[in-house]
Parts: structure tokens; C-alpha cells; sequence
């Protein structure tokens, strides 16, 4: 669909840039949103799944034996991602792994701390391995470790690092493409959190839909560190003292995506910003 065909709203939003956000992200996204399945279906298919989330939710809680069941977990949704799911809608989830995995990583090492994240999965296949469990043990695990909020606060740029950064390419995504991939980024959220309900643990669950909350302790944290705490305006998600259950998950998760790449273009500008002024200094050197 071309730009003159879109709504009045859409090219807004194509063409605000007051939120840092990478064009091709912003892209995806848009062409996520116009997805015909996303107006059609797709409600009749959250207000199903929301029901099942919460009956599944209900029984977990109860005091029966618990299961889980990882490795069937990660074989279903790369399997749904690979058959189901929209090439933008996967590129976005990719997507996802790296900005955050970026932002742990920057947090990390401009804390003092030695903590890495790996998780940089440029086809589907590359999250068969508990990706998605790992995931969110990777940022709890970050946090165990990052000490007081007051390491590494309000740094020069030229002080910081950028070691473990890894620049987002989209050239390094591979996807292959079929006919029935049609559902929506929204829509496989849906199903995707019946199943991580069902075959995980309920406390596992719990903590995976709990650390959200945690995009605005980030913000405050990377915020020090960068001298801009404006940045905590976007996270959506906040006060991880407070622990929730399933209800306004697809939000909730929505915006974490958008806090992830917020964040991440917020700091590739610094970085760039750094690497510029070095090549300059290099070659006022050079010429002196």
C-alpha cells in the first residue's frame, strides 16, 4: 500500500519523528498495521485467546502438581512463526532479541559489570533454543548483578562504552516467506502467551509477565548514565514491586517492544554521534 493510500493517521505517524525509532522498525510496524488479517480476525481471535489465557492462568495457580515443558514451547512458536506469522511481524521479533539484548548489554558493561547477553537470533530456527525462556532469565539475571543505580551515573559520552553493542542489520535477518504466513504481530502475541502460560511454570510465568515492569528501571538507570532522564517517559511499563497477573498482557508486551526500540535508537544515535566526533578528532590529528 502506497503512502497516498494510507489514512490521514498513518502518514502522521510515518512521518513524526519526536520518538526516536529506527525508519525501518517504524516501517515494519506500519505495514503491520495495515495488515487486512489485524481488522478482520484478529479481535474475535484476542478476546479467544484472553479467555483461554485466563482459564489456563486459573488452573496453573491451583494447587496441583506443576509442568512445563521448554523445548515443546520453542518448537511451537517457531514453528507458528515459520508457517503462521507475517514476515514483518517475525522481522520485528528478531528484532526484539537484539535491541534488548543491546540495551542489557550497554547497561551492563557502562555499570561496571561483566554480565552478557547473547541473544542475537538472525533467523527463526536460531530461537529453537530456549530463546524465549532465556530471554527473560537473561534480564533478571542483569539486574541480580547491575549493584546500586547510582553506578556509572551521569558519564561524559566519550566515557562510555560500547564493546558489547551490536548494530541492528536487516540484511543479517533470514526469512523464509510463504503464502500462509498472514497473522499479525498483535494476533501471534495472543497465542503465543496462552502457550507460554501453559507450559511453563506458574511461577516461571509469573516472573516472565512480571519483568515488563522493569522497562522503567532501566530507563532510570540508563537515563544516569547518559545524562538524559527524560528517557524514563518511555517506558510504559513501570513499578515492579507491584506484581500483576495476565490481564492487559497484549499491551503491556506491546509496549515493552516499543520501549526496547525507542531505547535502542535513542543510544545507536549516541553511539554514532561519538563515532563521528572520533573520525573528526582522528583527522584534525592526521592533518596537524
Amino acid at each position: 500500500m502506497t503512502i497516498k493510500n494510507q489514512s490521514a493517521f498513518i502518514r502522521a505517524i510515518a512521518n513524526d519523528n519526536s520518538l526516536p525509532i529506527e525508519k525501518v522498525a517504524l516501517e515494519l510496524w506500519i505495514k503491520d498495521l495495515e495488515n487486512p488479517f489485524r481488522w478482520t480476525l484478529r479481535p474475535l481471535l484476542q478476546l479467544i485467546f484472553a479467555l483461554l489465557l485466563h482459564v489456563t492462568w486459573f488452573v496453573k495457580r491451583l494447587p496441583l502438581p506443576q509442568f512445563s515443558g521448554h523445548s515443546l514451547l520453542q518448537k511451537m512458536i517457531c514453528w507458528f512463526c515459520k508457517h503462521l506469522v507475517s514476515p514483518e511481524a517475525n522481522l520485528l521479533i528478531l528484532r526484539h532479541f537484539a535491541t534488548e539484548s543491546n540495551i542489557l548489554n550497554f547497561l551492563s558493561e557502562n555499570s561496571g559489570q561483566s554480565v552478557v547477553v547473547d541473544l542475537y537470533p538472525k533467523q527463526i530456527d536460531d530461537m529453537l533454543q530456549d530463546s524465549f525462556v532465556k530471554h527473560d532469565q537473561e534480564l533478571f539475571d542483569a539486574f541480580l548483578h547491575l549493584g546500586d543505580v547510582k553506578n556509572g551515573q551521569n558519564k561524559f559520552y566519550s566515557a562510555i562504552t560500547w564493546q558489547r553493542w551490536q548494530t541492528i542489520n536487516m540484511a543479517d535477518f533470514k526469512l523464509e516467506r510463504k503464502a500462509s504466513q498472514v497473522i499479525d504481530f498483535e494476533t501471534a502475541h495472543a497465542l503465543f502467551m496462552c502457550l507460554f502460560c501453559f507450559l511453563l511454570k506458574r511461577d516461571e510465568y509469573r516472573d516472565a509477565i512480571n519483568g515488563f515492569n522493569l522497562d522503567q528501571s532501566i530507563a532510570i538507570r540508563i537515563g544516569r548514565i547518559i545524562n538524559k532522564p527524560e528517557i524514563v517517559e518511555m517506558a510504559y511499563n513501570k513499578y515492579p514491586h507491584y506484581l500483576v497477573g495476565p490481564w492487559n498482557l497484549s499491551q503491556r508486551f506491546l509496549m515493552h517492544g516499543f520501549f526496547t526500540e525507542y531505547l535502542y535508537a535513542e543510544l545507536e544515535q549516541i553511539r554514532l554521534s561519538a563515532v563521528g566526533k572520533e573520525a573528526d578528532n582522528e583527522q584534525v590529528a592526521d592533518e596537524s
